[in-house]
Order: C-alpha cells, then sequence, then structure tokens
C-alpha cells in the first residue's frame, strides 16, 4: 500500500476517510475514522471567563475596591484625622516626620499597615513545591513484545480468530513498541487471576516507586502528613493508601485519600487534591502514588471496543512528593502554578464513552465508545480553553478574544484565531492514552514532533500506564537534560467520567540531567528518540 494517497474531511460528523491505492492502481482501500474535533471553531465564551475568573479572584476585587476603604472611611470618621491637612503636609514637605502628626493620625496609619498586611497574609498563595518523583519500572522478565503479547492472546483460547486479528490489527497500529511490561497474572500460563496476585502487582508498583523516592530525597516516611493513592479499576478493602500505611508505619494522624474509578486523570485530580490540603495545613509534606492495576480487568471476551485496552494499558507506577515549606524551595524540583479540572458527566454520551461493564457471555472489561474521540475533543477544548487566560501571553488572549467576540456578536463564518501555545509553554506532556489521540492534538496545537516527543516515546517504551504516563513524561524531559530553569511544563490527562485535568508547573532549577535512581529511562535514553512506524 501507498500511503497519504487521498483525504476527505467531513467536519459535520468529525470523520476522515482515506484512500490507499496499490501500486498497480487496480484496487482502492477506503478507511472512515473518527478524529478530534477543531477545538477553536466552537469555543463557548463561558469557558473563556472562567479561566479569567480563576486569575481574577471576585472576592479579591471586593475586598480591595470596597471593604478596605470602607474600613479607612470608618477609622477616619473614629479618630477625627483630618485628611485634607494630613495630605497638604505630605504633599508640601519632602518627609514627614512621625514625631509631627498628632497621636490620632498615628494611629490611623499603623492601623491601615496592619490591616493591609493581614490581608495580605491571610489572602496569599501558599506556593507548592514538587520535592521530586519517581517512576515505577519492572522487573526485565516482565517485558511483552508486540509478537510474545499476540502469541500470548492466540494461546489463551479465550479469544476468536477474528478477535485475534482485531487486536493485531490494533497492536501494530497503537503506537506501543517491544519494551513494555505486563503483569505475571496476565502472562501465566494459565493466567492467574486473583485478587492476591492484583495486590501483588500494585504493591510491586507503588513500593517500587515510593521506595526511590524516600531514598532520593531522604525524606523519612514517618515525616509524610499527607497521603494520596489513585487507582482506577482495583480497589480491596483495606484500600491502597491503608496498605501503604501498613507497609511504612506511616503516622497515625496522616491524612490519607484513596481515589478510584476516575480513570487516567486521577493523577492530576490527586495533585490538585493535594494542593488544596497543603494550603490547609501549613508546613506538610504530601505524597501521591499514581498507579493502575490490570491482573483482574484483563478482558477475555470477543467484543471489540472491549478489546482496545488489552492492546495498549501496560503496567506502571509514579510517587511525587510535594511539600510547601518554604526552606524546600531551594532543593525542590518545580513549583506548582496552576491547576484546572473539566469534568463532562452531566452529558450522557460523555459518562458512558468510557464504560466499565459486561459483555453478552458475561465478561468484565472496559468499552471504549464509538464516540471517545469527539468526546475527548469536546473535553480538550473547554479545559484548554479555561487554562488559556491563565497562561498565555498578553498578545494571544487578545486576538483570540477579539475573534471570538467577532464571532459571537456578527454570527458570521469567522476564521479562529488559534492561540500559540507554544509561547506558554517550554514542555507538552500530553496524556499517552494512543497514537491517534496524540496525532490529533498535536494537529489542532499546531505542535511539533519535538514538543510531542516525551508523549509519544513513552507510549511507544511503557504503553498506556493509566495516570502515572505524565510522570514517565517528564522523567524523559530530565532524562535528555531538556528542563532548564524557568521552563514551564504542561501536564494534560483525560479520562473516564468524561474528565479532562491540566496542571502548569515552572522549573526552580535547572535539571541537568535525570536522576538515576527513579528515572526509568536512564539505562535507555541514548537510544531515543526512536522511528515508530506507521502501520497501514
Amino acid at each position: 500500500m501507498e500511503g497519504n494517497a487521498n483525504s476527505i474531511e467531513m467536519d459535520k460528523e468529525r470523520l476522515t476517510a482515506e484512500m490507499d491505492f496499490n501500486k498497480d492502481s487496480s484496487s482502492a482501500v477506503i478507511r472512515i475514522k473518527q478524529r478530534l474535533p477543531d477545538f477553536l471553531q466552537s469555543v463557548k465564551l463561558k469557558y473563556v471567563k472562567l479561566g479569567y475568573g480563576y486569575s481574577c479572584n471576585p472576592a479579591t476585587i471586593l475586598l480591595f475596591l470596597l471593604i478596605a476603604p470602607l474600613f479607612a472611611s470608618v477609622l477616619v470618621q473614629l479618630t477625627g484625622v483630618d485628611i485634607t491637612r494630613f495630605v497638604t503636609e505630605v504633599w508640601s514637605n519632602q518627609a514627614v516626620r512621625l514625631e509631627s502628626m498628632d497621636a490620632a493620625t498615628r494611629l490611623a496609619g499603623s492601623g491601615l499597615v496592619l490591616f493591609f498586611l493581614a490581608l495580605y497574609w491571610s489572602k496569599r498563595s501558599r506556593p507548592v513545591y514538587l520535592v521530586n518523583f519517581s517512576c515505577y519500572k519492572p522487573d526485565e522478565e516482565r517485558k511483552m513484545s508486540m509478537e510474545a503479547f499476540l502469541k500470548m492472546t492466540e494461546e489463551t483460547g479465550a479469544f476468536s480468530s477474528e478477535s485475534v486479528e482485531f487486536q493485531r490489527r490494533i497492536s501494530n497500529r497503537s503506537g506501543l513498541g517491544d519494551e513494555t511490561y505486563l503483569a505475571p497474572g496476565i502472562t501465566s500460563k494459565p493466567p492467574k487471576l486473583s485478587i492476591d496476585e492484583a495486590r501483588s502487582e500494585a504493591e510491586s508498583a507503588m513500593f517500587g516507586a515510593l521506595d526511590s523516592l524516600f531514598k532520593k530525597t531522604g525524606v523519612k516516611p514517618k515525616d509524610i502528613d499527607i497521603l494520596i493513592v489513585n487507582c482506577s479499576l482495583f480497589n480491596p478493602t483495606p484500600s491502597l493508601s491503608a496498605m501503604i500505611v501498613n507497609h511504612y508505619k506511616l503516622k497515625t494522624d496522616i491524612k490519607s485519600f484513596n481515589l478510584g474509578g476516575m480513570g487516567c486523570s486521577a493523577g492530576l485530580i490527586s495533585i490538585d487534591l493535594a494542593k488544596d490540603l497543603l494550603k490547609a495545613l501549613p508546613n506538610s509534606y504530601a505524597v501521591v502514588v499514581s498507579t493502575e492495576s490490570i491482573t483482574l480487568n484483563w478482558y477475555f471476551g470477543n467484543e471489540k471496543s472491549m478489546l482496545l485496552p488489552n492492546c495498549i494499558f501496560r503496567s506502571g507506577g509514579a510517587a511525587v512528593l510535594l511539600s510547601n515549606k518554604s526552606k524546600d524551595r531551594n532543593w525542590s524540583k518545580y513549583e506548582l502554578v496552576h491547576t484546572v479540572r473539566t469534568h463532562k458527566g452531566a452529558d450522557e454520551r460523555s459518562y458512558r464513552c468510557v464504560y466499565q461493564r459486561e459483555d453478552d457471555k458475561g465478561k468484565v472489561g472496559v468499552s471504549l465508545a464509538r464516540e471517545l474521540m469527539a468526546v475527548a475533543g469536546d473535553a480538550l477544548k473547554t479545559n484548554i480553553t479555561t487554562l488559556g487566560p491563565l497562561v498565555l501571553p498578553f498578545s494571544e488572549q487578545f486576538f483570540f478574544f477579539v475573534t471570538l467576540l467577532r464571532k459571537k456578536i456578527s454570527n458570521a463564518k469567522v476564521k479562529p484565531y488559534i492561540p500559540d501555545f507554544k509561547l506558554a509553554f517550554e514542555h507538552f506532556c500530553i496524556h499517552a492514552g494512543g497514537r491517534a489521540v496524540l496525532d490529533e492534538i498535536q494537529k489542532n496545537l499546531n505542535l511539533t514532533e519535538r514538543h510531542m516527543e516525551a508523549s509519544r516515546m513513552t507510549l511507544h517504551r511503557f504503553g498506556n500506564t493509566s495516570s502515572s504516563s505524565l510522570w514517565y513524561e517528564l522523567a524523559y524531559a530530565e532524562a535528555k537534560g531538556r528542563v532548564g530553569r524557568g521552563d514551564r511544563i504542561w501536564q494534560i490527562a483525560f479520562g473516564s467520567g468524561f474528565k479532562c485535568n491540566s496542571a502548569v508547573w515552572r522549573a526552580i532549577r535547572p535539571v541537568v540531567e535525570g536522576d538515576q535512581l527513579g528515572n526509568p529511562w536512564m539505562d535507555c535514553i541514548d537510544r531515543y528518540p526512536v522511528k515508530v512506524p506507521v502501520a497501514l
């Protein structure tokens, strides 16, 4: 086959029709596939307003425009200060000596100063620092090449020949390489699909990431004040967070949370939760653990929509140490700048597009609907529209806003102005959910191959590791020595519900090269990037 022959786009249906001809032109093959919507063709003004709301809190405006002047006026009335005389003295004298003011004036001035200092202290945003993070790298014997995966799939005897061929086609187009990892319970002959195996998989990922995190930071487990664990599909009793508390003997008053069923974007939900908790609990450490256990969620049926996760999901996990201690700034890697969360669950189609259910044979699996690309595109569009006012330069915001107003006011076909997010970020960590989604995001945001490199190489080397994939991508940038002081990093992920979440970080110091401990790329980074073949 010869690729890139003809392409017809159908905007209303968000479809792309591609035609390929044989070399002798005697026959042709037409493929219809869904694509992401153009993010900026139908931007809603309310999401732009929401973004400005994040950056400009109405309560703060009220404080400074109404409450502060009212407080000053009442203070003047109570003390009997002659404001006209005071201003005249300040204007006519190069310096106003404190002893020349009467007691009432000094009292009023001191009260105003103390008020504004207290206001600033109570309203100031406490910085949240990312001290360090670690990614779990499974043992070598757990590696699964594409050929071995397809052979294992066929030898189980659970799939029809049509289902095996379907998984072969999907795997060849997935963007995954030959060094991803699967859980022992799945690769065993026969598969060992038990709670014990699932617990073992979760423990290996969580403890492996945490061990290297504690070792590289020097922080002791007993010093942790907040623990947040997210794992979407495996939620045993006791919880995964309790498993960590028990293993590391964490203190009895630790604030622990276990997030389940929240999909591949749950890692950033955990970061957002940790941020809020750290604002409420000064002088604290928080640990976020993101993983996924697939042992009990491998699908052994023949429904195509439920076979897709088998082809792309692989084992992985990450642990992140956050701090709000001012003393930790100098040795931390990043500072959290923004988090933006988008939830489309009110829409029925969005809610059901990633859905765990039984097939007609009673086999349990996660179904990915045909509408997934369109739903993901709508969620991404909403998220980046909200994020834009927080991160884009003024010039980009101005042109984008003017174009949007023209379109809303005139109802005419105005060519949308696409903001250049490359001006807002130096590094892009886009959830490695699949090759097709990465292709469409690159196209819509006009990103270069360099910007997409971390995401594509993570998908190739480790597969879709769910919520932890963003940290493998950041670890890739670090291992390449590309993160400099002041660099801005955009992490964006999406998952069931349907949700799309963003986090923006700023590098506090340069990361000259990745840490050998806890960075899964250090023994292979010289081989990357690799060219991922395009399978037809």
